[in-house]
């Protein structure tokens, strides 16, 4: 959708008539029933008076169409910028512009394509605006049908208009290499090298022709993009479906399929415990889906199993396109009735009602996918959900598939092909945690290696030893310790001291901790391993579970500060300290039922409790 669209003339002579913020304005309130903060006003203002400059030059056709703040169809993405016209060879081209008003950035080693940059009144950790940039571009070429049947040449770029760039710039780091030569950035003092970069791309004016095959264009995977994320998916062993995983997929590719054809919202609910494959189903539906010609995203709460999986298909690549397939659940506070054909929510348990930062933004996660999709797809485990944020559940997603009049289908996956496939150790670690009686009292018969011992140091020993073969064993603790985050790249700082024994929480190298080299020397938190398996895990249980008087008991006040997993908990306890302490007792069981079902292999125990310690011996021994 256009909000803003005309030729070259028509933008200058709105700017210089300081009426071109108050049109954008009204445009936004008509199309979109949004009324526009100052702040977005403001910037308007500012941003589009430098690109007044820009374009104010007799070389750039006077008929070149002009768009501001371009909806990209079927997503809540908007293009600050574009110029649109016939190149030297008369192609039909585009010009991305993203606007920035930073000042100045800090690079981010390691972290693929992050800066940290003053914006929205305070220090934020964001994408560098020339990834941005590209990632729309992309986005663009990936999914519009019309310009790929035409061969429209997009372009993309970023103007940050106030920043000052200075000799070894940040933005300029080798990090950003690759995204700088497909997107430069332009700074202060540089609106001759931007105007000569539109001009390369702009030769002739269309009359907004081209933005009319922009705006119009349907939504359609490119032949590419299927074929590169069909490439990625081929011979890889760990997306491999087994047994009743096929028969989920199946079953869940015939009711998108039909959601295509008859335009009829279905929501699909499959439940499944740790280690039953959701994930391995949710990639390759992803896969399959978008050959199938369907704007497919994979959607997650949790950045880490994101992460992940998208560095496991894309392998060694930095840039890809499937970037964009891989969405956070906050991403559709905006998004139109069925602008995806499926979206595919993993770790669904971990939804938030509101969304941003502030957790102020849109209504309810579970809606906002509902609405934004035809087919909505949610792979659930309910004992997972580990922060008082977390509503994910089946009931709620049933109460919002009814609100947005969509057929509800109910799926599970019961076989564990983690904990080397044993549903008896699940079963025993509910009993021993004391989440529900069972009747696998004991691990006779079931062959996982797990051990109780007797010093973290015991713990660390073990999986260092495990993790040589292959990069799959990993330390992980529950979050009874401050993680600094001053000290977040300083490996010589340790978080978590137990006697002799100190480590740092997992450090902010840029490489998931899953997947990561040095992941070996850092101990990593619920937050940077669910949803994610290793062959072996060692867990280290802190002051927050313990074993009194035959009961395994846990204490949320011995939660770390910097915790915000239970963020909220001591005043719910004022007010209510029955329930308060029923959803701490919840959170903080499955928080180490997670943990401690992450290893495919064997999980080494140490507990900072002796008398948990003691017990979880005598389960042991009892077989």
């Amino acid at each position: 959708m256009l909000v803003y669209s005309g030729i070259k003339t028509d933008f200058l002579h709105s700017v210089e008539e300081d009426t071109i913020a108050e049109e954008i304005k009204q445009t936004i309130y008509e199309k979109m029933g949004r009324r526009t903060p100052h702040s977005e006003f403001a910037s308007w203002e500012h941003s589009l008076k430098n690109m007044y400059i820009v374009m104010n030059d007799p070389q750039i056709p006077n008929d070149s169409g002009v768009a501001i703040e371009y909806n990209i169809p079927q997503t809540s993405k908007r293009v600050d910028f574009i110029v649109t016209g016939y190149d030297g060879f008369n192609n039909p081209s585009a010009v991305i512009i993203e606007l920035k008003q930073w000042e100045k950035l800090k690079a981010l080693p390691g972290m693929d394509a992050m800066v940290e940059t003053y914006t929205g009144g305070a220090l934020r950790e964001v994408v560098h605006p020339s990834y941005q940039a590209w990632s729309y571009a992309q986005l663009i070429k990936d999914y519009n049908a019309t310009v790929q049947d035409m061969c429209v040449n997009v372009e993309p770029c970023a103007y940050l208009h106030n920043y000052l760039r200075l000799d070894n710039d940040p933005i300029d780091s080798s990090w950003y290499e690759d995204y700088l030569k497909d997107a430069p950035a332009f700074t202060k003092g540089q609106n001759r090298q931007l105007r000569e970069y539109i001009k390369k791309h702009i030769v002739k004016g269309d009359n907004r022709q081209v933005l009319y095959y922009v705006d119009q264009g349907k939504i359609r995977p490119s032949k590419s993009l299927q074929n590169s994320i069909a490439k990625m998916l081929q011979g890889n062993a760990e997306f491999i479906m087994i047994d009743e995983q096929k028969v989920v997929y199946e079953e869940v590719i015939r009711l998108s399929e039909l959601c295509q054809k008859d335009g009829h919202k279905r929501t699909i609910i499959c439940k499944g415990g740790p280690g039953t494959g959701k994930t391995v189903i949710a990639v390759n539906l992803l896969a399959e889906l978008t050959q199938r010609n369907q704007l497919v995203q994979y959607v997650s709460k949790n950045s880490a199993p994101r992460q992940v999986y998208l560095r496991k298909l894309k392998g060694v690549m930095k840039k890809s396109s499937i970037d964009n397939m891989f969405k956070g659940s906050g991403n559709f506070t905006e998004a139109p009735n069925n602008m995806a054909g499926t979206l595919i929510v993993d770790e669904a348990h971990r939804l938030n009602e509101k969304s941003g930062m502030f957790h102020n933004l849109g209504e309810n996660q579970i809606k906002e996918i509902i609405h934004a999709s035809l087919c909505s797809v949610f792979f659930i485990d309910e004992e997972q959900r580990v922060t008082m944020d977390d509503i994910g559940s089946v009931d709620q997603i049933k109460r919002w598939a009814r609100e947005e009049d969509s057929n509800v289908y109910e799926m599970e996956l019961v076989s564990q092909f983690r904990c080397n496939g044993s549903n008896g150790y699940l079963a025993w670690l509910d009993d021993v945690l004391q989440i529900r009686e069972t009747a696998n009292t004991d691990l006779d018969g079931i062959d996982f290696d797990i051990r109780i011992c007797d010093t973290p140091n015991e713990v660390r020993n073990l999986i260092v030893e495990k993790n040589k073969a292959t990069n799959r064993a990993r330390i992980l603790a529950g979050y009874c310790w401050n993680w600094d985050k001053s000290q977040s790249n300083n490996t010589d700082h340790h978080d978590i001291k137990i006697g002799d024994f100190e480590m740092s929480w997992n450090l902010e190298h840029g490489e998931p901790f899953a997947v990561a080299d040095t992941s070996i020397n850092e101990v990593g938190c619920i937050h940077t391993s669910q949803g994610l398996e290793f062959d072996y895990v060692g867990v280290i249980i802190g002051e927050d579970i313990r074993f009194e008087n035959g009961e395994v008991i846990t204490d949320f006040t011995k939660r770390a500060k910097t915790d915000n997993s239970l963020k909220g908990i001591k005043t719910m306890f004022k007010e209510n300290p029955e329930e308060a302490q029923k959803r701490a007792d919840e959170i903080i069981r499955n928080t180490y039922r997670t943990l401690l079902t992450r290893g495919m292999k064997g999980c080494y125990i140490y507990c900072v409790d002796p008398e948990l310690e003691k017990y979880l011996k005598d389960r042991l021994k009892s077989q």
